[in-house]
């Protein structure tokens, strides 16, 4: 009874621990000290430039560029327009060129120093369409301004400190391309804090600087408050697609933190996302966080210097612990070193044989493989597509969701490791049926029944006899330092996720000489241990959770935590109670990710998207209604259906994939001026002048004949443009147009196919009708888009 009473306490007060770091701070008020940071003080300014979509080029975000110049001359700053030309050639696909006319707004609170590089704070001001952009990235703007208001307030800094508000982030990084590319005010920045948001709540997070990160590291961790920052996420962030102003500054080689905020993600990109919705207690993690390394950076004498890159985390409080990649070597000797030792002292015990040791590693394999066919089993089961719009159904009912996952990974661990002291073989029908049963939702699901078939196989060559706790132990000991090794070689930043609780499973089981000590201190120390351990790890839990929708990395959490909690999960041989908690974990899990998919998660709060068109093909004389939701909701449908005809798939180099679409009433909307101009260099001046209202255009170049695009509004690169190929270039913010110079190869034609988007539903065609509370607009839904096509000739 004291082993199960240990393990629950061990669980409970590893989820409070949790719990409590996933909490932002206690938002201060307006009356806090002035060189404090204030959210209240803060969110005035989201309230006063946020409150609707402003997306670049529109007549709201010259709004709002209009009132950031008024508070930063307030604040002394001085603010300039810089007028520039931003594009970026994305590197998820290639012929495309995405751009824009920006307007940035560049700010300096002067320091005593001011030929010494900068401190650029940078966040962007552009919304996208369809959302106020309360916290993507009003938030980011409001804090970099409370910010330096706070620093100014504690004294002259040292060096100059730059305020760099960017336009046209959701466009394409395209504020942040002008200034750091084409700007001669970037030449003064040494150091770049940049701010940013995939939610309206949840800690802030540092995850990523720049090249070479040692100093700025090392800075972090004198002057961190309360900090969540992590060498893995910033590892696993490099990997991915996405993006931020940071890129670029980054790319251009200036030290930096990049640091953002990815709760309640169902208000990201949404119209449900105002100053309302906004966390004040996510903006004040956000403004003391960054305060307290700007402050340090604004103040020192010099800023840091680039050094190696370092392994890095936070543990608790304001403790972060770094140190050169090299070191994850010497914490895997101490590792086995302190697993040796406990082996040895555990089987002058009582020994055990070396067959249990090998059991125990597969029983710890089949655990994680085992865990992930579970996890991925449930997310099919909740009937939700893959993809930001589709996965919005769980978003929605978010916090139910994540307890789903909670209970079904520590339930199947908790499973996994007690049947272990049976070691009966039919626990590899769980994940084997699960693995079955993900076929069920979605057609066939290769990987969930490999993954399965996997999870069956490790069960049956681990299990099949009753395996000592001691030997099971040391088994997903010299498993997680095995996997930390590979990890070491392959990832150093990331290793440490799993050498640290390899380390501190090693102390727990040297204490308890691998468990064979049963004295009321030694399971106190054992649950202490594993609820330090599993507390933190619950972080990266919650962190893989909430940032990415790939539920089976849940897992890999689960397997680091098998160093720690197995003594207390493995119960003796027979059927005590400690048995049935992970069982019972799993049903209340099963019956959760019921609740889930039966559950219609959509309200006034959390409104349903939808994104409704009208398109028309100006050569052509005809138009559609179109959805672009995965779904349709009944509100779409009765706007496909005004015109009176039927719902179809409906392709069109517009959209990226098939979409629902309708006949709809021709309205002939004016049309875009396109020219081309043979210069005497033999050069192609291509000019397209939007028509009036329109936000972005949109050109598919499709020569007969090889060219390259030279140029676009006077900014230089250079795209091929192949024969027959449909090459794409779009242009943000340019009302009087967008010239493009061209080089081809010879004599030839080219189809120039366009879409302008002009705001606002056309007259002469059905009305919207008005929503339900429960259904929302969606990016630029409620638009028009003019589309048609070019032949020219040279």
């Amino acid at each position: 009874m004291g082993r199960l009473l240990a393990l629950l306490a061990a669980l409970v007060a590893a989820v409070m621990i949790a719990w409590t770091v996933q909490q932002p701070p206690k938002p201060a008020g307006v009356r806090a000290p002035a060189t404090a940071f204030s959210a209240a003080r803060a969110l005035s300014d989201i309230q006063a430039f946020a409150a609707q979509p402003h997306p670049i080029g529109s007549a709201a975000n010259h709004a709002a560029r209009d009132y950031l110049i008024g508070r930063m001359t307030a604040l002394g700053l001085s603010p300039q327009v810089h007028a520039g030309v931003g594009f970026e050639q994305p590197r998820w696909a290639k012929g495309v060129v995405i751009g824009g006319d920006v307007q940035n707004l560049v700010g300096v609170l002067p320091g005593r120093d001011r030929t010494a590089p900068a401190l650029a704070l940078m966040a962007h001001y552009d919304s996208v369409p369809g959302s106020s952009g309360a916290a993507d990235d009003a938030a980011g703007v409001s804090s970099a301004l409370e910010v330096v208001r706070a620093i100014a307030a504690r004294g002259v800094p040292a060096r100059d400190v730059m305020v760099v508000i960017t336009d046209g982030e959701e466009a394409g990084l395209l504020g942040a391309h002008a200034f750091f590319e084409r700007d001669p005010a970037a030449k003064h920045v040494g150091f770049v804090i940049n701010m940013e948001a995939r939610g309206d709540a949840g800690r802030v997070q540092m995850f990523q600087t720049g090249a070479r990160n040692g100093g700025a590291i090392r800075l972090l961790q004198r002057a961190a408050d309360r900090p969540q920052a992590t060498s893995l996420s910033e590892f696993v962030y490099e990997h991915m697609p996405n993006d931020t102003d940071f890129t670029v500054s980054r790319k251009a080689g200036i030290a930096g933190l990049n640091f953002a905020f990815a709760g309640d993600q169902f208000d990201y990109h949404a119209a449900s996302s105002v100053p309302a919705t906004m966390d004040p207690g996510t903006l004040q993690d956000m403004g003391q966080q960054v305060l307290s390394a700007a402050r340090a950076l604004a103040f020192a004498p010099a800023l840091p210097k680039a050094a190696p890159d370092l392994v890095y985390s936070q543990v608790f409080g304001d403790l972060i612990l770094a140190y050169p990649p090299f070191v994850g070597w010497l914490i895997l000797l101490l590792a086995a070193v302190l697993i040796v030792v406990a082996v040895v002292r555990a089987r002058r015990i009582e020994a055990f044989p070396w067959t249990d040791v090998a059991r125990g590693a597969g029983a710890a394999l089949f655990t994680a493989v085992g865990a992930m066919t579970v996890l991925h089993f449930a997310r099919r089961a909740t009937g939700a597509q893959f993809g930001y719009l589709e996965q919005r159904f769980l978003l929605a009912q978010v916090s139910r969701w994540e307890i789903a996952l909670l209970l079904l990974a520590v339930g199947f661990l908790l499973t996994a490791v007690a049947e272990i002291a049976r070691g009966r073989r039919q626990i590899a029908f769980l994940p084997l049926a699960a693995g079955l049963a993900c076929s069920l939702f979605g057609g066939f699901d290769p990987a969930g029944l490999a993954m399965g078939v996997v999870a069956a196989i490790l069960a049956v060559a681990a299990y099949g006899r009753p395996v000592s706790r001691a030997g099971g132990w040391a088994g997903a000991l010299v498993l997680l330092f095995l996997v930390a090794g590979v990890v070491q070689v392959m990832a150093a930043p990331v290793a440490f996720a799993f050498q640290w609780p390899l380390v501190l499973g090693a102390l727990a089981a040297l204490a308890s000489d691998l468990s064979e000590r049963r004295s009321v201190p030694t399971l106190v120390l054992l649950s202490v241990i594993a609820a330090a351990t599993l507390g933190w790890l619950g972080g990266f839990a919650h962190s893989s959770f909430i940032s990415l929708d790939l539920v089976e990395l849940m897992a890999v959490p689960l397997l680091a935590a098998c160093a720690v909690i197995w003594p207390l999960a493995q119960p003796a041989e027979g059927a005590p109670p400690e048995r049935l908690i992970g069982p019972a974990l799993i049903i209340v899990g099963l019956a959760v990710t019921v609740a889930v998919r039966v559950n219609d998660p959509y309200d006034a709060r959390f409104p349903q998207a939808s994104y409704v068109v009208y398109q028309e093909d100006q050569e052509a004389r005809r138009a559609w209604f179109v959805s672009a939701t995965p779904q349709l909701p009944r509100w779409s449908r009765q706007v496909l259906t005004s015109g009176g005809g039927r719902i179809a798939r409906f392709s069109n180099w517009v959209w990226q994939r098939p979409v629902d679409a309708a006949p709809a009433p021709f309205v002939a909307e004016p049309a875009p001026e396109i020219t081309l101009a043979r210069q005497p260099d033999g050069s192609l001046v291509l000019n397209a002048v939007p028509p009036p209202g329109a936000r972005e255009i949109a050109l598919g170049l499709q020569p007969d004949t090889f060219a390259t695009l030279r140029s676009v509004q006077g900014a230089p690169l250079s795209m091929a443009l192949a024969p027959g190929a449909r090459s794409l270039v779009r242009w943000d913010a340019a009302p009087d147009g967008v010239t493009l110079v061209i080089r081809p190869a010879g004599p030839g034609h080219m189809t120039v196919s366009y879409n302008a988007k002009l705001e606002g539903w056309p007259a002469g065609v059905p009305p919207l009708p008005p929503r339900p509370r429960n259904v929302m607009p969606f990016n630029d839904s409620d638009s028009t888009y003019v589309t048609g096509t070019r032949t020219l000739a040279w």
